[in-house]
C-alpha cells in the first residue's frame, strides 16, 4: 500500500471492518460536515453523494501520502431513505416499515488523495419475516439503535431473529463493504 489510510468514521462498526483487513489506519472525524443533499438526488444515488460531499471536506488536511475513506449508508424501502431514528417512536415506524418486506442498503464509500478520487455505492437487499410489536420494543428498548440507518444492526438480536434472506454483501449491511474496499485499496 503506498498510502496511509485515514478512516473519516466515529462508526465502531467500520472502524472493526476495517482492522479485520490487518491494513493500518488512523481515525480523523470532522463534526461539522454538512450532510444535506439536493432533493433532486435519486434515492439509489443519495449515498454516494454523500460520501463525495464527506470527502472534499477532508481535501485541505491530507497530505501528499495519505488516503481518506469516507462513507455513508442509507436504508431504502418505498424509495423512502430510513436514516438514524429520533426516538422510539421513529424507530417503531421505521421496523414496522421493513417488518416482512425487502428493503436495500446502500453504501455509497469514496476513496480520496489529493490527485485522485475513487467513488463508488454497494446494495444489499435484506428480507425481514414479520416482526411483532413485541419483537421490535424489545429490540429498541434492549439494543437502543438510534445510531443506525433504518433503526436495526444486522449482527444484532433483532438480525438473528428477523432477517430470512440477504441478497448482496452482508458486511454492507453494517455500513461497510469491506471486500470491495480491500480490492478498490489494492487496485489504488
Amino acid at each position: 500500500m503506498n498510502y496511509k489510510i485515514i478512516l473519516a468514521s466515529n462508526s465502531p462498526r467500520r472502524k472493526e471492518l476495517l482492522s479485520g483487513l490487518n491494513i493500518p489506519f488512523k481515525v480523523f472525524v470532522k463534526d461539522d460536515i454538512d450532510e444535506t443533499y439536493p432533493e433532486s438526488t435519486p434515492v439509489d444515488d443519495v449515498s454516494l453523494y454523500l460520501s463525495k460531499l464527506k470527502s472534499s471536506a477532508y481535501l485541505k488536511d491530507i497530505k501528499e501520502d495519505e488516503l481518506i475513506i469516507t462513507a455513508d449508508t442509507v436504508v431504502v424501502v418505498d424509495e423512502e431513505i430510513l436514516g438514524k431514528p429520533k426516538d422510539k417512536e421513529d424507530a417503531v415506524r421505521m421496523l414496522r416499515m421493513i417488518s416482512g418486506r425487502t428493503h436495500k442498503v446502500i453504501t455509497g464509500v469514496s476513496l480520496t488523495t489529493i490527485s485522485k478520487q475513487l467513488s463508488f455505492k454497494v446494495t444489499t437487499e435484506v428480507t425481514f419475516k414479520n416482526l411483532e410489536d413485541e419483537e421490535i420494543n424489545y429490540y429498541i428498548s434492549t439494543f437502543k439503535p438510534y445510531d443506525k440507518a433504518g433503526s436495526y444492526g444486522i449482527q444484532e438480536w433483532i438480525g438473528y431473529i428477523g432477517v430470512t434472506s440477504i441478497k448482496g454483501s452482508y458486511f454492507n449491511v453494517m455500513g461497510f463493504p469491506v471486500q470491495r474496499i480491500y480490492e478498490e485499496l489494492k487496485n489504488m
